[in-house]
Formats: C-alpha cells, sequence, structure tokens
C-alpha cells in the first residue's frame, strides 16, 4: 500500500506502508505491572462539547486490553478545553458505564482547577479547592488521583506549605490516592513545584510529605521526561509504595525496570499505542523481556514525536491516532486543538504508527490521511 505524503523539501513523495497491524486481544493472565492508560475525550463538532458515546466506547475499548483508566487527566484536555463540571460528567460516565467491578480500576483526577489562580489567596483556599473535588468524585465511588495544582504554585511561600496542604487533602480521601507531580514541561503553570527548581530539593520535600501520609498513598507518577530523576525517586520510595513512570520518552526501560524495581504505567501514550502496550505488558508477565521490548521499543519513537516540546500540545497526536484508527469519526479536538502542531508532525507520526504496526486498519488510515492532506492543500 502507499500514499504520496510531503517531505522536509515541501514535495510529495511515494511512502510504502511497511508494518503489519497488531491484534489487539484481551489479556490471558494480569499483567505484572499496575499500568493505567490516560483517555482523551471524542468532541462532539455538532453538538459542542463532548461525544459521550464514543468517549465511553474508547475507555472500554482500553478495559478490554487490560488496562486501568486515568480518567479526566490532562490527557482528556483537563484545564486546556475541558472544565471541571465537564469533568466530572466525564468520571460520573466513566464509571457507570465500567459498572461495579471494573469502576475499581478507574482513578480519577482531583486538582483545584476551578479556581482561578488569581483568585487564590491561602493555602486554606488551595485545600478548599482540593476537598471540593476530591468529596464529588469520592461522592460518586470513584478513586483519586491528586493532580498538582496551580494555584498551590502561586500561595505557597515554603516547601512546607505543600506538606501542609497535602496533608489536609490526603486526610479526607477514603481510599489511598495516586500523587500525581507533573513537570514545567506539560504545565509551565507548575514551575518551581514542591517551592523550587531543584529536583533533588522538591524531591525530598515530596518524600517528607509521603512519608508522614503512608496509610493515604498508594504511589506516585512523576512526569519529568527524566528517567535518571525517576529511577532516584523509585529507589527512595517507602517498600509498599508505587511508582507510576509518567515518562513518556523513557516508559519502556522504566516499566522493564532493573535488579532494584521498576516502574508502574500511568501514561497519556497508552491511550495511542494500547495494542502494543497490552500485548508487551502480557510478554512481561509471562517473563518475555525481549519480546516486550520488540514490542514496546518500536513505540518510543513515536511517543517522543507526539511528546515534543511544546510537550502540552501531545493530545493533538492522541486524538490524530483515534481518528486514523477508526475510533472517532473526525479529527475535531475540545476547544480546536486539533490546530496545535504542524502538518510534518502528522505525516511523521502517520509514519511512525504504521512501523509500529499501529494503523490497524491501513486502508483507512490512508484514505483518512488524504482527506487531512487535502485540508492542508498538500494533496
Amino acid at each position: 500500500m502507499h500514499i504520496r505524503l510531503p517531505t522536509e523539501q515541501f514535495k510529495l513523495a511515494h511512502y510504502t506502508l511497511k508494518g503489519e497491524p497488531l491484534k489487539a486481544r484481551k489479556p490471558t493472565k494480569p499483567f505484572n505491572r499496575v499500568a493505567f492508560a490516560a483517555a482523551h475525550v471524542v468532541a462532539d463538532p455538532l453538538r459542542g462539547g463532548v461525544d459521550w458515546d464514543t468517549t465511553m466506547a474508547y475507555r472500554r475499548h482500553l478495559l478490554g486490553l487490560g488496562f486501568g483508566i486515568a480518567e479526566a487527566m490532562d490527557t482528556s484536555q483537563r484545564g486546556m478545553g475541558l472544565d471541571w463540571p465537564v469533568a466530572l460528567e466525564l468520571v460520573k460516565r466513566s464509571l457507570a458505564d465500567a459498572g461495579k467491578e471494573k469502576a475499581k480500576l478507574i482513578y480519577s483526577g482531583c486538582g483545584t482547577d476551578h479556581l482561578n489562580p488569581a483568585d487564590a489567596h491561602s493555602l486554606e483556599d488551595v485545600i478548599k479547592a482540593y476537598l471540593a473535588q476530591l468529596h464529588a468524585i469520592q461522592k460518586l465511588g470513584g478513586r483519586i488521583i491528586l493532580m498538582a495544582s496551580r494555584a498551590l504554585v502561586r500561595v505557597a511561600r515554603s516547601p512546607d506549605d505543600y506538606v501542609k496542604v497535602y496533608a489536609a487533602v490526603l486526610r479526607e480521601a477514603d481510599h489511598p490516592v495516586v500523587l500525581h507531580w507533573l513537570g514545567p514541561m506539560f504545565d509551565p503553570a507548575l514551575d518551581g513545584y514542591w517551592g523550587t527548581h531543584d529536583f533533588n530539593t522538591a524531591m525530598e520535600t515530596c518524600l517528607a510529605m509521603i512519608n508522614a501520609n503512608v496509610a493515604k498513598v498508594d504511589g506516585i507518577k512523576i512526569s519529568l521526561l527524566d528517567a535518571k530523576k525517576e529511577i532516584t525517586m523509585r529507589r527512595r520510595l517507602p517498600a509498599s509504595f508505587k511508582m507510576y513512570t509518567g515518562d513518556d520518552f523513557n516508559y519502556a526501560e522504566l516499566i522493564a525496570g532493573d535488579k532494584q524495581g521498576y516502574s508502574h504505567a500511568l501514561l497519556g501514550i497508552f491511550d495511542a499505542i494500547a495494542p502494543a502496550a497490552s500485548l508487551a505488558l502480557s510478554a512481561l508477565a509471562k517473563g518475555d523481556e525481549a519480546k516486550f521490548h520488540a514490542l514496546l521499543g518500536p513505540t518510543v519513537p513515536l511517543s517522543r514525536l507526539i511528546f515534543q516540546a511544546p510537550t502540552q500540545y501531545y493530545k493533538t497526536g492522541i486524538v490524530f491516532l483515534a481518528w486514523l484508527n477508526g475510533h472517532q469519526d473526525h479529527f475535531i479536538m475540545v476547544a480546536g486543538a486539533q490546530s496545535a502542531r504542524p502538518l510534518s508532525y502528522f505525516v511523521e507520526i502517520f509514519k511512525l504508527a504504521d512501523q509500529a504496526g499501529l494503523l490497524r486498519k491501513p486502508e483507512l488510515a490512508i484514505t483518512r490521511m488524504k482527506h487531512l492532506l487535502v485540508l492542508y492543500g498538500a494533496a
């Protein structure tokens, strides 16, 4: 199969598809890593807002491949087009659609995004905002991923202020939560989180907070795109805690681990590479690390492209692949975010997805890629 694609020299050249589509299937045994896929939302271009039916269908697809769902996170454009009332509706629908047992596999983002950082004047304002969301999610029977707070960055005056806020919020959690340390490459407003720009100092503050609230924390996801920092912190965590990698550049090596431990996963890229990730994790659970790397390794260049700077626009690549693969009928995003990347980005995603076996219906993908090229006047 062939398609004419633009080159770096702004000419059209034939590209021959190389990959064999991976066959997504339900795992035959549980993974030996906890694996959450942070799921995107499907926009409704006619009515506006969210296409709930297609959004829920995609969550069923991910659950069927063995993943838990990290709901209402930045992958779903939380705080970047998806506001708190719609996020709460998303959590409500996702839990109800999953059913009682699978709802336990869904952890939902709890933050302070309904509070404008400019309107936050004290730590109490931040605590109140966090607790409003925590109580709303727990009222639905949901479990918590405690997201980083832009408002806390604004009002905190010392690392101790972070410890105070987290302690107050964690006291109200009815199940152990997953903490989420999101780096400024994903959200520039979070620069200086934990009261410092120095990683080692920030890590010490975070670890002190964790050690003071052991019974309330399941683990922590760090999204700093730095494998060495993640491993350093992973080795310092209490024995009962999980490190969830949020490193969309180095996830394969971090999940595989080393003699001193490994990371679990809470990744936005798992939305886009779900078939490969599911098969790879199944292989790892069977002790076949070579097959794990053979399946997951080709997805890493794709992920690094999708998450390239400015990293916060990675959602555009995630939704683009969902459209190419027929999981939704259009390439329109909440708040028009599909315009956040240039055509060259989509061309390279198409190629790398093919090479990783992630174009599940190549003919459909070619047809849709041609539609995009026409839209850009590049056909």
